[in-house]
């Protein structure tokens, strides 16, 4: 007889069976015709410029660390917030507990917003775009075709 764990361990084993199982059948039902194009790497809509791994902007990782640092913040403001909710514990400590939370949350927050203030005053936040380079790729289909279909779906 299996445990609870057991049953987990199966349901795991059953999963990642399946998704082999997907993959495998999915390999040999799609078709498969590469091509110079369908090669290149896809940079967001960007054309590809010399190799991909040095064309990434830094400025990402300032942006995505200021997002985790917020989405966190939301995570620590969370059981402040239940605990000011909270009615019965608060009746409990005549109002402490709650002013308490309250007193955390407002130094939290107002140290994030220092730190953002900071960020923003040095700099960090601002984007600097850079010049816009003409890739010039080697493609059997004429350049004037791609401006004549940019132009159709342009109105």
């Amino acid at each position: 007889m299996l445990t609870d764990f057991g049953y987990i361990l199966l349901f795991i084993i059953a999963g990642l069976a399946l998704l082999g199982v997907v993959l495998t059948v999915a390999k040999f039902l799609r078709p498969s015709h590469p091509n110079e194009e369908k090669l290149t790497t896809y940079e967001s809509g960007e054309d590809p410029i010399g190799n991909a791994n040095i064309q990434f902007n830094v400025r990402f990782y300032v942006v995505a660390l200021i997002f985790v640092l917020f989405e966190v913040e939301l995570l620590f403001l969370f059981p402040c917030a239940v605990v000011f909710g909270n009615e019965e514990l608060i009746s409990q400590t005549n109002g402490a507990w709650g002013w308490y939370a309250m007193a955390e949350m407002t130094v939290f927050i107002g140290l994030l917003i220092f730190g953002l203030a900071y960020a923003w005053g040095k700099g960090y936040l601002e984007w600097v775009l850079p010049k816009p380079q003409i890739p010039e790729v080697n493609s059997p289909v004429p350049a004037n075709l791609y401006q004549k279909v940019n132009e159709r779906y342009k109105k």
